[in-house]
């Protein structure tokens, strides 16, 4: 009876593993893709043509807005670049699903502050003129 019960539980945590692996796969794509993203919205706005606002506060939320924003990104791709390698236990896996979430979830960081900063040039753009 007890050997049957463990069979059973270690088929469900078989299957369990199985979808935290698919699911972390899953989370690290967005996550790349969220990264790659974020880069290039920051390169293509950043661009030397584009002026700085004159003013000393704005500059300021805009200076701390595209801190935080590449302080997030760096996270992410931190927690990325640790989860390069195959784990073989268990535990291990655990370990790298939960560190690729957290990467996932720096990365919306990341893009959350580059949107802020973006709605920030806008409301300025239209209260200045």
């Amino acid at each position: 009876m007890l050997g049957n019960q463990l069979r059973r539980d270690l088929r469900w945590l078989s299957r369990d593993l199985h979808w935290l692996k698919r699911q972390a796969r899953k989370d690290r794509r967005i996550t790349v893709s969220v990264l790659t993203g974020v880069l290039a919205f920051w390169y293509r706005q950043l661009s030397p043509a584009d002026p700085m606002p004159a003013s000393g506060p704005l500059l300021a939320i805009s200076l701390g807005l595209l801190t935080a924003s590449g302080a997030a990104w760096l996270v992410s791709a931190y927690f990325l670049a640790i989860t390069a390698r195959p784990q073989r236990e268990p535990v291990e896996v655990l370990r790298r699903v939960s560190r690729i979430s957290r990467a996932k979830e720096w990365a919306f960081c990341s893009l959350s502050a580059y949107v802020a900063w973006h709605l920030l040039q806008f409301v300025t753009a239209l209260l200045v003129r």
